[in-house]
């Protein structure tokens, strides 16, 4: 554990010194997802100049939604997503072997190997997004909910991570992932403009069970403003433990799978 540690420490130091010496690519990922957020809330604003509620859900809440979900993007994009990005490409063209051969756990490796600090600017854009809905919506936050939001936002950002490495780690079984890709793509861009209040029946059960995305922003969202049953919350708090043990017994599995370039 503190071969990792230290392991981590220096790579943090190594990508960071990389990424200042390319300043385009520290900072590009923070302007994008920015303007597709801002994009996102005119959006709404112009639906909610004609409706009063999206399903159970009024405007200052689809704006703390909103917020929510650019905040999990934002830790996303600076921790782990550019790391797990490679995976597939690692499989493929023998490169993992390096990773394997080294003390270090290969998937501690590969996450935290393309950090990219130049999206945390992001976390407080989000946080500002978040309390123009909390005053739009008139919520009367206590620090229970503050904590608890933290929380959740926290354990919904490791669901996310869980989900990326799992449908990456399918490179090890198939020959291309671009389709399992492009269902990620697609239900991310779904679950981002409409929360897991609306949907029902069949797609409620798709998108907070089998592809839990619909519950990535919904669940912190419902903390804030105190709309979250406990049931709510301890099945926000399983579903996260389940996908976590799922995530981590099907990387073994891919490892005891994959066939080295050596071999």
């Amino acid at each position: 554990m503190r071969n990792n540690y230290r392991f981590i420490k220096e790579l943090l130091k190594l990508r960071m010194s990389h990424l200042m010496a390319f300043r385009l690519g520290f900072f590009g990922p923070l302007f994008v997802d920015t303007s597709l957020f801002l994009i996102q809330i005119l959006v709404f604003q112009a639906i909610f100049s004609n409706v009063d509620r999206i399903g159970s859900w009024g405007q200052g809440e689809m704006i703390i939604f909103i917020g929510t979900f650019s905040m999990i993007d934002a830790l996303n994009m600076t921790i782990y997503f550019f790391g797990l990005l490679t995976i597939p490409d690692k499989v493929r063209n023998g490169e993992l072997d390096l990773y394997l051969t080294k003390p270090v756990n290969p998937l501690l490796r590969i996450t935290f190997e393309k950090v990219n600090p130049g999206t945390l600017p992001q976390i407080l854009f989000s946080a500002g997004i978040i309390a123009y809905g909390v005053s739009v919506g008139g919520f009367q936050i206590r620090m229970i909910h503050v904590v608890g939001y933290i929380l959740f936002v926290l354990i919904m950002t490791l669901l996310f991570y869980d989900l990326e490495v799992m449908l990456r780690t399918t490179a090890f079984f198939i020959i291309s992932t671009t389709g399992i890709l492009k269902l990620e793509e697609a239900g991310l861009d779904l679950c981002m403009k409409i929360p897991g209040v609306v949907f029902q029946s069949g797609f409620k059960i798709f998108f907070y069970v089998v592809l839990p995305y619909g519950v990535i922003a919904t669940l912190p969202t419902q903390v804030l403003t105190n709309s979250l049953s406990i049931q709510g919350i301890v099945f926000g708090v399983v579903i996260v433990v389940a996908f976590t043990a799922l995530m981590l017994r099907f990387w073994k599995l891919g490892l005891r799978h994959y066939n080295s370039a050596s071999s």
